[in-house]
Parts: structure tokens; C-alpha cells; sequence
């Protein structure tokens, strides 16, 4: 895989779009400079890569928008060794932006095919997390918890309460939740039993799925 200086180019325009759309983090847009996310697409539809749209991979799944996963990124504010839970692996482009921000990322991905896939990808590019694992998202990990983030990334029918568990107090978590199109949910967990929930606007998602295949 190559990653010439016109893929540079196209990256540079995609940050500049990104920054006129509102995103003004300089640590997540550097991540999106220098993460070639065409080596997150086939080959064939690498013309694809650079363009601020969601596009289709395997399993009936996407890779997210480039403004949506720097705009959830962003908002959660990720810092350095931050221990963060990804739930929906996908295609690991997210996955690659979380660790290019020198956080410790725990992944989950219900896909069997997209699990081996982002697996084996982002161990080859050099951005693995510190777990990916098959399963179910809707668990999390509870055995890896407290988590410091959590960033979904599939529209989830109901905010997982399992989820809000396994945050930090003072932790963070952003949720797609609604069936088609989604509100996307920023909660801030301020105590044991308290959380502060804020809409943050309309996102489109595949849907989040229970079990695994």
C-alpha cells in the first residue's frame, strides 16, 4: 500500500473542509492528516477515501463520515493515556484516530469478518489498540472497566445502561441512539448515580447490534 503525495494533498483538503464544517481540535485534525484512511477502504474504491461521506465495507456496515468521527472525537475531548472503550470497530479508521491521540483503546466489533479485517489492518499500520475484541457492544468490558471514554459508533436503539457503568466518575461517553436517524448524546458521568446527558444534533448510523454471529 502506498500513500503518495497526491493522498497528502486530498487529506490536506479534507482538513480544511473539516475545519470550515466547525471542528477546530488541532489533535484530531493532525490525526486525519496524517492517518492514510484509504488503506481503511478496497482498493477499488480508494477515489472514495478522501471525500467527507460515510462509505459501505463489509458485512452491511460503513466507515463514518470523516466530519462524524472527528466531530465525536472531538467532543470527548480524548487526552494522552486516556483509557478509551470503542464500541464497533468497523473498518478501524476511528480505531486509528483514537490511538494517533496516544489513548489507550479498547475495541469491540460484533462483525466477525470486519474483527479479522480491522485486526490484522491496523496491527500492520501500526495503530494497535490495547484490545480488539468479538463481541457484543451492548456489554462493553467490564472487565477492562472503568473507562475513561466511550465512543460509539453505530446508532443504538437505547442508551446501553452496562455502558454507563463502566465509565469513570467524571468519564464521558457519546452515543448515537434512535433506529434511523439518530441523536447524537453526550453524557457526563458526575457521580455514582448521577449523569448529565446533552443532544449535540441528527447523525445517520447503521444500527447497533445485540449478540454476536
Amino acid at each position: 500500500m502506498l500513500d503518495t503525495s497526491k493522498h497528502k494533498g486530498l487529506r490536506k483538503r479534507l482538513v480544511e473542509e473539516l475545519i470550515k464544517k466547525g471542528i477546530d481540535s488541532k489533535m484530531v485534525l493532525n490525526a486525519i492528516l496524517n492517518i492514510p484512511r484509504h488503506f481503511f477502504i478496497d482498493n477499488d474504491f480508494e477515489s472514495h477515501a478522501y471525500i467527507d461521506k460515510a462509505f459501505p465495507i463489509d458485512s452491511n456496515q460503513t466507515i463514518s463520515q470523516p466530519y462524524t468521527v472527528a466531530f465525536q472525537t472531538s467532543v470527548l475531548e480524548i487526552e494522552k493515556n486516556d483509557k478509551v472503550l470503542e464500541i464497533g470497530t468497523g473498518s478501524g479508521y476511528q480505531t486509528a484516530v483514537l490511538v494517533k491521540l496516544s489513548s489507550n483503546v479498547y475495541t469491540i466489533e460484533r462483525q466477525h469478518v470486519l474483527y479479522r479485517k480491522s485486526m490484522k489492518r491496523l496491527n500492520m499500520l501500526g495503530y494497535s489498540p490495547k484490545l480488539i475484541k468479538y463481541g457484543d457492544g451492548y456489554l462493553g468490558l467490564p472487565e477492562h472497566a472503568p473507562f475513561d471514554k466511550i465512543l460509539v459508533t453505530a446508532g443504538a436503539s437505547e442508551i446501553p445502561k452496562k455502558l454507563l457503568l463502566q465509565l469513570k466518575i467524571g468519564g464521558k461517553i457519546i452515543i448515537p441512539v434512535g433506529d434511523m436517524n439518530q441523536e447524537m448524546i453526550l453524557i457526563n458521568r458526575k457521580s455514582e448515580t448521577k449523569f448529565e446527558k446533552k443532544k449535540l444534533g441528527k447523525f445517520n448510523f447503521v444500527p447497533m447490534l445485540k449478540k454476536v454471529n
